[in-house]
């Protein structure tokens, strides 16, 4: 493998940057370049709705820029990025356009889960202590600008991730027009988030115990010098730069005097969540955004060697929300042993590749939440908890596509409904019904919830799919519930699941 330039853009809420990565055929990987522009495109977001005229045209003039520096390092290949103040913004789609047509470049907007993943994989990928870390309770916190993402490790697994739509620059903004009324601006911050804060200690944190919080958040390395402090380390310079103006701060951090302004926010915000959550150490790699989509592209095109499975992490907080819904767990891995094993079974037919096999399975681990609101609307139920409930690592494109699998297990596919909600594409359609084929033969084959069979194995022949397993219970029911699964199976991958029976003595 040769030596390969990568570039990755992040079209921020308060600044816009580019970083320059190689990586070599030796699997590594290396920042050569990295260049940044002050632009507070969220402060137009979040006061009016849209960015104005005049924005966009800068943001073009910056891209250009970097289109310019990307031409000089022979860059091969590039991802940029939009996060919350474009995503957020009325006028997005001609933000888009417009940047393509000035540019050239392909701006993609990240959905929250998507952004706070890529942060995440920055961190697992760039800090060298992250795996020893997370074996004992550990909280990485990512501060936005407009909003807080707070993910919760343990023994290695993470636990949670919820997001609070309480970010710096919203913090600040919130703020602007009640500052003359008051000497201490740190109390009006912590009146702004206490609420979110204790509805998410009521609900998630209970007994467990954070020792380790990991910041994820601009410039705070640059308050505290060092790259890990104790507790009492950080609120010694929280204590210190409460009084300071954001001219002070600036003047004696280092810290450019367009961003200190965001400075009393994010700290209160620290302070709030060491306070509740007991951390005793705080830990800093220095990371952003850039290194997430960086680290994302050479894991994905195998340039680099990944230690953790991210995969393993959106299924867990799959698990998660099935176990707040009490959904049957039993039936649910009985219900992933079969739908796995069809799909693997099937992959040449079906054309599905091993992120579809991950959207199953998500599907699967789902498809029974609904039940805990209401039992004879589960799917419909289901469907709205999914949608309503961000998984870190999924796009809104993937979960619409999980919810719709979940709900037509139940009900019939139908085109119109499917094909007017946002986002959705014919290939997503397609999509939906292959995975609903799937999860409605393996939900069948474990109608009574009780997983009658021992033994499955699955064999593909003679234009059938050939389900033979070991039994010595009655499984009157699944066969007789079958048919019409299996007549939707065959409609869709042009082969027949057929039960084989073989009792056991």
């Amino acid at each position: 493998m040769a030596v390969k330039m990568f570039a990755a853009i992040d079209v921020g809420s308060y600044e816009v940057g580019m970083k320059v990565f190689e990586f070599s055929p030796r699997r590594e990987m290396k920042q050569i370049d990295s260049v940044c522009c002050r632009m507070e495109l969220g402060k137009d977001t979040y006061n009016t709705g849209r960015i104005s005229v005049k924005k966009i045209e800068e943001l073009c003039q910056i891209l250009n820029d970097f289109v310019r520096i990307m031409n000089s390092y022979k860059v091969s290949a590039y991802r940029a990025c939009a996060t919350s103040s474009v995503r957020e913004a009325r006028n997005h789609l001609l933000i888009l356009e417009q940047v393509k047509r000035v540019t050239g470049l392909n701006l993609e907007i990240l959905d929250n889960s998507e952004q706070r993943f890529l942060d995440y994989k920055s961190i697992a990928f760039g800090e060298k202590n992250f795996y020893k870390i997370i074996q004992s309770g550990t909280a990485i916190v990512d501060v936005g600008s407009g909003s807080i993402q707070i993910s919760l490790f343990d023994n290695d697994k993470l636990v949670t991730t919820q997001n609070i739509r309480m970010g710096n620059m919203r913090i600040r903004e919130k703020m602007a027009d009640l500052v003359r009324h008051t000497l201490h601006m740190e109390e009006m911050a912590e009146e702004l988030i206490n609420n979110e804060l204790a509805s998410f200690k009521k609900m998630y944190l209970k007994d467990r115990q954070i020792k380790n919080l990991i910041v994820a958040g601009d410039y705070i390395l640059e308050l505290l010098k060092k790259p890990m402090v104790a507790t009492d380390e950080f609120r010694a310079t929280y204590d210190r730069i409460i009084d300071m103006r954001p001219e002070e701060i600036a003047r004696e951090y280092g810290i450019p005097s367009e961003s200190a302004s965001l400075i009393l926010p994010s700290m209160t915000i620290y302070k709030r969540l060491i306070e509740e959550m007991g951390a005793e150490q705080i830990w800093m790699p220095g990371l952003s955004l850039s290194d997430g989509i960086a680290y994302d592209y050479a894991q994905k095109n195998k340039l680099i060697y990944a230690e953790h499975n991210f995969e393993d992490d959106i299924v867990a907080a799959a698990r998660i929300i099935a176990k707040r819904y009490q959904s049957n767990k039993s039936h649910i891995r009985n219900l992933e042993s079969l739908a796995l094993a069809i799909f693997d079974k099937i992959k040449k037919i079906s054309g599905l590749d091993a992120r579809q096999r991950l959207l199953l399975q998500i599907a699967v681990i789902l498809h029974g939440c609904g039940k805990y609101i209401n039992l004879s609307d589960g799917a419909e139920c289901s469907y709205s908890i999914i949608m309503a409930t961000e998984i870190i690592g999924l796009s809104n494109r993937e979960r619409r596509v999980i919810a719709n699998v979940v709900k037509y297990n139940t009900f019939e596919i139908s085109y119109a409904e499917i094909m007017n909600q946002p986002g959705i594409t014919e290939k997503d359609y397609l999509l939906i019904m292959k995975l609903t084929a799937i999860l409605r033969v393996a939900n069948a084959l474990d109608r009574s919830h009780k997983q009658k069979f021992s033994n499955v194995r699955i064999t593909v022949k003679d234009a059938e799919l050939q389900i033979h397993v070991d039994t010595q219970q009655d499984i009157t029911l699944e066969k007789g519930l079958f048919p019409p699964k299996a007549d939707y199976f065959e409609e869709v991958f042009h082969i027949r699941p057929v039960i084989r029976q073989k009792k056991t003595l």
